[in-house]
C-alpha cells in the first residue's frame, strides 16, 4: 500500500499513453498516485475498486500493526483513495455499507481536522458492482444426473485462516459425529500455518469419511468437488463478497450462512441463513436427517455473477468514467 503508487505513477508518465480511466484496487494508494500523474499535466479518471477495506477488516491475533501504532494509517490510506477516486465500486451492499458507516468513527479518532463532511462525498460517489466470475466453467465439470450418495457430503472450500473460523467449523463436525449423524467430510482449501487442534480429532473420529484432506492441484478437481457437496457450512467472520462460497451454491451445494457480512445478498431464502453455533448445529442437523440435502440447491442471484450476466454493467461504469474527462 505504500510504494506501489510511486512505482506505477512511474510508469504511467513514462509510457506516454493517453489512458481513458485508470482502475485502482483498494491496496493502492490513489491519492499520492494521483497526485504524481497530475504534476504533469494530467487529468484522468480514477475508479477504485474495494474489494476489502483496512477500517473494518477484522484483526489477527498475530497482527503487529497495533502493537507498532500502525493500524490507522492503513485505513487512512483507504480514506484518502476514496477521496482521490472519481468512482468507489463496491463489491457488495454490505461491504460499502460497513466502509461508509465506519469512516465517521475513524476520522473522530484524530485529534483535529477530521473533515466529517467528506464522508457524505465519498457515499455520493460510490456504487455496488459485484465480483465478475467465471462460473460458466464449473458447468463443463458438472457430473451426469446420477443417484445421490447415501451420505451427505460436508464441504470446507476457504482458506483455513483466522478470519474464516476452520475451527468453528471443526467443532459443528465433531458435534454431529457425537450426534450420530451419517456423512463425509471434503476438507479443501490452501492451509495457513497455524495449527489448529480440532483437526486432528476430526481425522481420528470420523477416519474414511475424510474423503479429501488438503488443497487440490487443479481447477478441475476443485469444481468437481464443488459438484460433490452438498452442504456447505460457513462459520467466517469475514467476507465482503465470499467468491468460495458463490462458487459452491452455484454448484447446487446447500449453504448454511451466518446471518450477517455480504451473505444474505447470495441466498433467495432466509431457510439457509443462521444466527449462532447452536442454531447453524440444528439446521445442519435437520437439512441432514430430513434428506433434503439430496435435492439440489438453486440460486438465482449467484448465477448473475457470471461475467457474461455482469459485463454489461462494467462495460457501462466504466464508460460512463471514460466520458466524464471529455
Amino acid at each position: 500500500m505504500h510504494g506501489a503508487a510511486v512505482t506505477l505513477a512511474e510508469q504511467f508518465l513514462s509510457s506516454g499513453i493517453q489512458y481513458d480511466m485508470v482502475l485502482a484496487d483498494d491496496m493502492m494508494d490513489v491519492a499520492t498516485f494521483s497526485a504524481l500523474v497530475k504534476t504533469q499535466g494530467h487529468r484522468i479518471p480514477i475508479a477504485t475498486y474495494f474489494h476489502e477495506n483496512q477500517l473494518t477488516y477484522p484483526v489477527s491475533p498475530k497482527d503487529t500493526d497495533r502493537v507498532e501504532k500502525r493500524d490507522r494509517h492503513y485505513g487512512f490510506i483507504n480514506y484518502t483513495t476514496a477521496l482521490a477516486s472519481d468512482t468507489l465500486l463496491f463489491n457488495s451492499e454490505y461491504h460499502r455499507n460497513c466502509f461508509t458507516k465506519e469512516l465517521p468513527g475513524f476520522l473522530s479518532r484524530f485529534p483535529d481536522y477530521t473533515n466529517p463532511h467528506t464522508v457524505e462525498q465519498i457515499v455520493s460517489r460510490s456504487e455496488v458492482l459485484p465480483l465478475g466470475m467465471d462460473l460458466a466453467s464449473l458447468d463443463r465439470l458438472k457430473p451426469e444426473e446420477g443417484v445421490p450418495g447415501e451420505r451427505p457430503l460436508l464441504l470446507w472450500n476457504h482458506r483455513w485462516e483466522y478470519d474464516k473460523c476452520p475451527g468453528v467449523f471443526l467443532d459443528l463436525i465433531l458435534e454431529l459425529h457425537r450426534r450420530e449423524l451419517e456423512f463425509d467430510v471434503a476438507l479443501l482449501g490452501e492451509r495457513g500455518t497455524d495449527s489448529i487442534p480440532q483437526l486432528n480429532d476430526v481425522r481420528r473420529l470420523l477416519g474414511r469419511a475424510v474423503v479429501q484432506d488438503g488443497p487440490v492441484e487443479s481447477f478441475s478437481d476443485y469444481g468437481r468437488w464443488l459438484w460433490k457437496g452438498d452442504i456447505l457450512p460457513v462459520t467466517a467472520i469475514q467476507d465482503f463478497f465470499g467468491g468460495s462460497v458463490v462458487e459452491a451454491i452455484y454448484c447446487e451445494c446447500h449453504p448454511l450462512l451466518p446471518h450477517r457480512l455480504a451473505y444474505p445478498e447470495h441466498v433467495d431464502s432466509m431457510d439457509s441463513l443462521y444466527s449462532g453455533f447452536d442454531d447453524l448445529v440444528d439446521k445442519c442437523c435437520q437439512l441432514i436427517e430430513s434428506g433434503d440435502w439430496r435435492n439440489p440447491y438453486h440460486s438465482d442471484r449467484v448465477a448473475d455473477y457470471d461475467w457474461s450476466r455482469l459485463i454489461r454493467f462494467y462495460d457501462e461504469a466504466f464508460t460512463r468514467l471514460a466520458r466524464s474527462r471529455l
